[in-house]
This record gives structure tokens, C-alpha cells and sequence, in this order.
């Protein structure tokens, strides 16, 4: 079973991909978010195998929160989710220490893929 943080500071797009995840028999969201911080805090407490993170957030952004994840707990996998469509943030989502990037346009039909990927499952 893979255990997820999901991160976005929008509760509607928590609970959407909650709901998408859900009908991933191999996914569990072990805890949600709000922002980069707190993303930071959970990962530590929580140790998910996975996190899921928006970049547009208050207190701390996504890409600054994955750079701090990646050095206290480099085993969790980071997948960054964004409404950018952009290779130029897609390239520093990269160089921040992410696994994957993921637009949320096409968030339903290519996340299995892209978490069993990213796991090596």
C-alpha cells in the first residue's frame, strides 16, 4: 500500500484527487495540507511513502517545500501537481528534487500511472 500526503492549499482539489485516489486499490492518503509547511511537518510525523504537492501556496510553495523534504527524509517520492502547463516549471519542479510533475488537467487519466511509476510498482 502506498501512503500519501496530498498537498494544495484549495480543499476542493484535496478532496477531487482524494476521490481519484480512492479508486486506486494500491493508494491510501494517510493525511492532507495546506500548505508548504505543513506539508513539511507531516512528511516528518507522518513519513508517507509518497507526496503529492501543489506549487501555489501560501507560507512556504511547493517547490521550496519539496527542496526541504528531499533533504530530511529523501525516500519519500514527490509528485508535484499544477495547474502551470509550463516546461520551465516543470524543469524546477525537477531541480527542486521532485519525482514527477503532473498537470492537474490531466490529473485523473495519467495519476495511477505516474504514482506506480514513480514507486516502481
Amino acid at each position: 500500500m502506498i501512503r500519501i500526503l496530498l498537498v494544495d492549499d484549495h480543499e476542493v482539489v484535496r478532496t477531487g484527487v482524494k476521490s481519484i485516489l480512492s479508486t486506486i486499490k494500491s493508494c491510501e492518503v494517510c493525511g492532507e495540507a495546506e500548505n508548504g509547511q505543513e506539508a513539511i511537518e507531516k512528511t516528518l510525523q507522518l513519513k508517507p511513502d509518497l507526496v503529492l504537492m501543489d506549487i501555489s501556496m501560501p507560507k512556504v510553495n511547493g517547490l521550496e517545500a519539496t527542496k526541504l523534504i528531499r533533504k530530511m527524509r529523501p525516500i519519500t517520492k514527490i509528485i508535484i501537481l499544477s495547474m502551470h502547463d509550463s516546461p520551465q516549471i516543470a524543469n524546477e519542479a525537477k531541480l527542486s528534487g521532485a519525482d514527477a510533475y503532473l498537470t492537474k488537467t490531466s490529473l485523473s487519466g495519467q495519476l495511477e500511472f505516474v504514482i506506480t511509476d514513480v514507486c516502481n510498482l
